[in-house]
């Protein structure tokens, strides 16, 4: 993964956790996770997000030559994906939250196009939900 745009993706979850813990533009806050919670949501939701998404919706379009020109520096089935992947997140989330999911959707199909594979984007994908969790648990504890 020596990847200069992985390194960048790696390096942005920090900022962002830092002013989750230290804002309150996200108006979020849990309870703490059993171990057993976090461990879904940190491997699994992401593993099976990622397959679904990226693995098969999509590497279907990338069969679509339209979807395999760039715009914007972004593949065509990329922007899709993502639009289909923050859509997803309506169901148990407000339109703003799914909204701010985009953001990582793109970032996590870019990395798709560029190792025509998903393991980064799972690991990507983890590693942002683990930070993401975390500083909620720990912003949600009393004080």
């Amino acid at each position: 993964m020596r990847d200069c745009f992985f390194i960048i993706a790696v390096g942005l979850g920090p900022p962002v956790w830092l002013m989750l813990l230290f804002t309150s533009w996200v108006p979020l806050t849990v309870r703490a996770f059993t171990l057993a919670q976090l461990l879904v949501l940190v491997l699994l939701f992401p593993v099976l997000e990622e397959l679904a998404f990226r693995g098969l919706i999509q590497g279907y379009c990338l069969r679509v030559s339209q979807l395999r020109a760039r715009r914007f520096g972004l593949t065509g089935a990329n922007l899709l994906t993502s639009l289909l992947f923050a859509a997803a997140h309506l169901l148990h989330q407000p339109l703003w939250i799914a909204a701010l999911i985009f953001l990582p959707s793109l970032i996590f199909g870019e990395l798709r196009d560029r190792f025509e594979s998903t393991l980064p984007s799972m690991v990507l994908h983890s590693y942002y939900n683990l930070g993401f969790f975390l500083a909620l648990m720990f912003r949600s504890v009393p004080g």
